[in-house]
């Protein structure tokens, strides 16, 4: 199997997976045959299969890579208070079974995944949103704050108080990068919008990701204060920012997946504006075919605005109803892609 020893970029278009609504539940795989070359295994982060969000475009990637390639699958849920050893065990666990390549969703997986790949070297291990090194490992990175940009461009076009929120799920650096694109877009549409900004814990272990109850309290409060727009970086939370959001009849903007369009959120649909949209199912696909296609990726993986690996979903009508939204998200894409808006990460 021939490796690739330079970093590569990958396009995917983001609007390209379907995500297949699911409920949460276990282990999730095809009982093999003896084959020491089975297909794509994912692992799970915090939230879980049916978060309509993070976990679900990885699911997507999953689901597209099965029917395409028609080989054996898996995909595993987490384990509440689960330890670095735990991980590795269901990483190595899957290397073991043939399964190639073996994707850990989340950063969380980070040295778990340096360590299994070590011990399986000639199995393409993936991880999404951290840098590891290792020869037979691509990281799947992306550039949340190029579609939080977004996301702030049409608050600030949306919003009528001139308050808006952001609800972010854990106090860590990769959640800093959706706040920190959000109140730049706000800001750089319309001045003076004030942004409310709230984190639901400090470690993932404390439910910040999978709490929709942390997440409807949090953006009750924000309303509270008038914001009539909330953004949420939250994984499963999220969907009590959307529920919250909805019952007071202001505008959610949705995350990671095009949640306008997401089966458990139907009853809010109305209230997502739009999503600020991260394909981390073409990323899980882009590397299965390259493991398919015997060239497996491996470095660093960079999915940004340029090659649709984020973006702003258009899904709900409401959004082209809104003056100027349209006009103002497509002139900061083409800032973005050109250079001439630099968006922050901190």
């Amino acid at each position: 199997m021939r490796r690739i020893s330079k970093l590569t970029r990958v396009a995917v278009g983001v609007a390209s997976l379907g995500l297949v609504a699911t409920a949460c539940g276990g282990t999730s795989g095809e009982s093999g045959d003896g084959d020491t070359d089975r297909g794509v295994a994912i692992a799970y982060d915090v939230g879980g299969k049916g978060d309509q969000s993070f976990n679900d475009a990885a699911y997507a990637g999953l689901t597209k890579a099965k029917d395409e390639f028609g080989y054996t699958t898996a995909d595993i849920e987490p384990t509440e208070g689960e330890t670095d050893a735990d991980k590795e065990q269901r990483l190595v666990s899957l290397a073991k079974q043939g399964y190639n390549p073996v994707i850990g969703v989340g950063f969380a997986y980070g040295p778990a995944l340096k360590n299994a790949a070590a011990k399986y070297p000639d199995t393409t291990f993936g991880i999404v949103d951290s840098v590891v090194e290792g020869k037979n490992v691509a990281s799947l990175v992306f550039a949340e704050e190029q579609a939080s940009y977004l996301a702030g461009v049409a608050a600030a076009k949306a919003t009528k108080s001139d308050v808006v929120g952001f609800v972010g799920g854990v106090d860590i650096p990769l959640i800093h990068k959706f706040e920190a694109g959000y109140k730049q877009g706000v800001e750089d549409t319309k001045p003076g919008v004030r942004v409310l900004s709230q984190y639901l814990t400090q470690t993932a272990e404390e439910g910040g990701f999978s709490s929709p109850d942390k997440g409807k309290a949090a953006a009750e409060g924000q309303i509270e204060k008038k914001a009539d727009v909330v953004y949420q970086a939250a994984g499963l939370s999220g969907q009590g920012v959307i529920e919250a959001a909805a019952k007071a009849k202001v505008w959610a903007i949705g995350v990671d997946s095009d949640q306008y369009k997401q089966a458990a959120l139907a009853p809010y649909k109305n209230y997502i504006l739009t999503s600020a949209l991260k394909d981390v199912g073409g990323a899980v696909y882009a590397l299965a075919k390259s493991v398919q296609d015997d060239k497996p990726l491996n470095g660093t993986q960079t999915f940004d605005l340029k090659v649709n690996g984020v973006g702003l979903s258009e899904a709900n009508p409401e959004y082209a109803k809104v003056p100027g939204l349209k006009a103002a998200v497509d002139k900061a894409k083409e800032g973005i892609n050109d250079g001439s808006i630099k968006v922050k990460t901190e």
